[in-house]
């Protein structure tokens, strides 16, 4: 299949002031597509070119002018964000993923019915989006719980990253911070006010990312924004993280890349009580309920640090990670756009 990519991010470091969560297995991703026989042309702007400086169009193809023939439509899905993506085009601020996204199904979806697959990579579709009745779409999700119609699609980790992990290795890491947080602040205030920030009170630590409303945590250690290829040292560094989620992730099992990035780096992840179908994602002695478990977690991963044990938990957590390689979604992926009905 010749199949059109609709992405806004990168596939390299790209730039530090952008939220781009995907950019840890968009790459390995694309790279399944394509060594599974595929064609995959991107549709939107080449921002590793354009804004990062990166050419890697000696191994990929972008077409952002045009609007040429494809078997099948896979797209990132993209919504409205006021002031950015709903202003006028080519005015000061304006991104125009939106409306290329637009053009996208309005040509492909809507009057060509080619075979679309629309991957709601943070639950923003609406669940009453008149898309999700076309029969030739179908959403991809990566909640455990999903929408009624969705199709599972996890989000991938590289074979070759999860292959290479040695819990005894990582296990063996000198880890000075107890706790870290990489990621942005974006709707995750609620669980970080019931497990991060009393527990920063009493823990070495550290918060990397977008956090723009921080006055009511003057102890927090708020480090801003890093860039992407420094994510996996802050995790070495640290021995756990909390997974801080949006509710609209939590009560239906959604779980992002930050859960398998801290893992493959030997950082424990703890989840909190509220994520549903916590089980798949870590054993029960690393679900919390509070700070002060949040606390007594950290403790206990402090006295067996370097161990056996801990080189067991880190087993016991990797092997988690093995419904969710990115092969298998790459497969469940094809399988959708073959048959999208």
């Amino acid at each position: 299949m010749r199949i059109g990519y609709s992405m806004w991010g990168f596939l390299g470091n790209g730039v530090i002031d952008t939220p781009d969560g995907s950019r840890s297995y968009r790459r390995p991703f694309i790279d399944g597509l394509i060594a599974t026989g595929h064609d995959v042309v991107f549709l939107q702007r080449n921002r590793d070119l354009f804004e990062a400086g990166d050419d890697l169009r000696d191994t990929y193809t972008w077409d952002a002018a045009f609007l040429p023939p494809l078997d099948a439509l896979l797209m990132e899905w993209r919504w409205p964000l006021p002031g950015r993506n709903t202003t006028r085009c080519r005015t000061r601020g304006h991104t125009c993923d939106l409306h290329r996204q637009t053009e996208l199904i309005d040509h492909y979806t809507r009057c060509l019915g080619t075979p679309t697959l629309l991957w709601d990579l943070d639950r923003q579709l609406p669940d009453d989006d008149p898309l999700r009745q076309l029969p030739n779409v179908v959403v991809g999700e990566f909640a455990l719980l999903g929408t009624p119609g969705s199709r599972r699609l996890m989000c991938p980790v590289p074979d070759a990253l999860l292959d290479a992990a040695d819990p005894t290795r990582l296990a063996a890491i000198p880890r000075p911070l107890a706790l870290v947080y990489v990621g942005n602040q974006y709707d995750r205030d609620e669980h970080f006010d019931k497990y991060f920030s009393p527990a920063a009170k009493a823990i070495t630590h550290q918060v990397a990312g977008k956090w723009t409303r921080t006055e009511s945590w003057p102890h927090v250690d708020f480090v801003g924004r890093v860039r992407f290829c420094e994510v996996d040292g802050l995790h070495r560094k640290a021995l756990a993280t909390v997974l801080l989620l949006p509710q609209r992730y939590w009560q239906v099992g959604h779980m992002t890349s930050r859960w398998w990035e801290a893992l493959l780096a030997g950082c424990i992840p703890l989840a909190p009580m509220e994520l549903r179908g916590a089980d798949a994602y870590l054993p029960q002695e690393l679900h919390v309920i509070d700070a002060e478990h949040v606390i007594d977690r950290i403790a206990w991963l402090r006295s067996i640090a370097g161990t056996s044990q801990h080189a067991d938990l880190l087993a016991a957590c990797l092997a988690k990670l093995e419904p969710v390689r990115c092969s298998t979604q790459v497969a469940e992926a094809i399988q959708i756009l073959e048959d999208p009905s």
